[in-house]
């Protein structure tokens, strides 16, 4: 089975978008990570989650566990605060260097896919197709999806 093959549509933010909008479109669909694209709908990141909440957590509850079972919810800044006003790409600078993300040509085997979630630790890989000059992204292949292939393959 190729990634194209597997790829399904995923929703998509660019890095120009307002980041408050991309964390309501990742909690309202309830995605395992957000998908971010470059202006030229290329992939720019591949974010789980967990990571997209660092902006609300403080940087001694991350050093120290027990400073974190110490905090009430009001301790941590309101999201809609702290990305107010934000870009995605300014949202994700955040946590720290941008890692590239994980993405597979349409021709890679499931396998291949799985091999890197694995590397990765990531719940996401984007597929993308390339005509030599430019790549674009043409679906995503969630963990959830890849798991699904596996046990129900003759």
């Amino acid at each position: 089975m190729r990634a194209s093959d597997l790829a399904e549509p995923y929703p998509v933010v660019g890095t120009d978008d307002d980041a408050e909008e991309a964390a309501r479109l990742f909690a309202e669909q309830q995605l395992p990570a957000l998908l971010v694209v470059d202006r030229d709908g290329g992939p720019y990141a591949i974010v789980p989650g967990s990571q997209l909440l660092r902006v609300i957590v403080p940087e001694h509850a991350l050093r120290e566990p027990a400073l974190a079972r110490a905090l009430r919810d009001d301790d941590g800044e309101r999201l809609q605060d702290v990305l107010e006003g934000l870009t995605v790409a300014e949202w994700l600078s955040v946590r720290g260097p941008r890692e590239l993300p994980a993405v597979v040509g349409v021709s890679a085997g499931a396998i291949e896919v799985a091999a890197l979630m694995v590397r990765t630790h990531t719940p996401l890989v984007a597929v993308v197709e390339s005509d030599g000059d430019r790549t674009r992204t043409v679906g995503a292949i969630r963990a959830a999806h890849l798991m699904a292939y596996f046990l129900n393959r003759p």
